[in-house]
């Protein structure tokens, strides 16, 4: 995993939300992120994940949930991301809980971010060597 985000950027840049992108959002309960990305993408998906999405938000909060991570690889554009949004500092679910999860749904992650003052981002992709054919064209 490389890379935090900087903190100097705007959350929505630091996650790589740009206008025209396909976002599909799941279990996102944070009113400001929602303020943020709402007016920013054309038509988000929320509570399904759409295919050929460009960035996908997941929030969980147990580890139980992570279970959902997997089968949204398929939504993904070859180059799309997965971004897990948890709870910062719990025992019950940990940074290597979700790295777990994200190496078991055959993605890799590459770069954690402070989504907020209680929840971590760890963003998650298919690998290069896998691209094609298990995901939707290539968007960006």
């Amino acid at each position: 995993m490389s890379d935090l985000c900087n903190p100097e950027k705007p959350l929505i840049d630091k996650l790589g939300i740009k206008p025209g992108l396909r976002i599909s959002l799941l279990g996102i309960r944070d009113s400001d992120f929602l303020r943020q990305v709402l007016p920013q993408v054309a038509n988000p998906s929320q509570h399904r994940a759409v295919k050929g999405s460009d960035l996908i938000f997941l929030g969980v909060e147990s580890k139980e949930q992570l279970q959902r991570l997997a089968p949204l690889r398929k939504y993904l554009v070859a180059n799309g991301n997965i971004w897990v949004i948890y709870p910062k500092g719990q025992k019950h679910i940990t940074q290597a809980d979700v790295m777990a999860a994200i190496k078991e749904a055959g993605l890799v992650d590459n770069k954690t971010c402070s989504f907020s003052v209680t929840h971590t981002g760890l963003r998650a992709c298919i690998p290069l060597a896998m691209r094609g054919g298990n995901a939707a064209s290539t968007r960006r």
